[in-house]
């Protein structure tokens, strides 16, 4: 059973039952920048930190972070043995605050999550609907999960028994090639494919992450690649949150 209560994490610390076993941190930014990462995610975290303190309790934290922290390119293959790396200001934050949270000492988890999409979570979709969907002129390699498994994969890594790894990328199975993403979503609306960007094509782009150490806990996704995850959302399938 989890404990909910409304509090400004950016302000004060929230207040923390005697007993607590677990502590699931899902912070979301107001906006794209630097100081309201830091905001967000740095001073949430400490005031998070602060109220687990003042009442002495030892939980198993769960910090929702995000693949960011993994820069690359030319689909370079990547899992939880790459060194993060931060390769903009807003990642750089999140860094930092993956630090703060290793160093709480308490049993710390860092879910690192890819693009999120699902009920509410619809960019792409709306893309090729209006049309201003283009087809990157070269591979462009994305990493998404679809939203109820990145919530299962919270509740999983929260629950589980045995002390969770202290960092796990939290993507389907498949790193897919945007241009493929796109063309599905059209084929599945029945619309044409969207028509090429007119950039000059290159060598690929993006990263292909690996889910293989979220997969060895025993968590199953219940969308493992996008196929089934935006067919699920292009027929109304799915809780839709206010």
């Amino acid at each position: 059973e989890f404990d909910r209560q409304r509090v400004d994490l950016t302000v004060d610390a929230p207040v923390v039952p005697e007993g607590t076993d677990v502590v699931v941190v899902p912070l979301t930014p107001s906006a794209r920048t630097a100081e309201e990462y830091r905001r967000t995610y740095v001073d949430g975290l400490r005031n998070v930190l602060r109220g687990v303190e003042a009442v002495g309790a030892r939980p198993r934290l769960v910090f929702v972070s995000s693949t960011a922290v993994h820069a690359g390119g030319g689909g370079e293959r990547i899992d939880e043995r790459t060194p993060p790396e931060a390769s903009t200001e807003t990642s750089a934050v999140l860094l930092e605050a993956e630090r703060v949270a290793a160093a709480s000492e308490l049993e710390c988890c860092l879910l690192r999550l890819g693009g999120v999409y699902g009920p509410g979570r619809e960019r792409l979709v709306d893309q090729v609907r209006s049309g201003r969907a283009r087809l990157p002129a070269a591979p462009s390699f994305t990493n998404r999960i679809h939203r109820d498994d990145a919530a299962g994969a919270i509740v999983h890594l929260a629950l589980q028994d045995a002390a969770p790894p202290p960092a796990v990328i939290g993507v389907d199975d498949e790193p897919a090639d945007l241009a493929d993403v796109l063309r599905f979503i059209a084929g599945e609306l029945g619309l044409p494919v969207p028509p090429t960007d007119d950039g000059p094509a290159g060598g690929a782009d993006g990263r292909r992450l690996s889910n293989a150490l979220l997969r060895s806990t025993g968590f199953d996704l219940a969308f493992p690649t996008f196929r089934e995850g935006y067919r699920a959302v292009l027929e109304g399938r799915g809780r839709r949150h206010p």
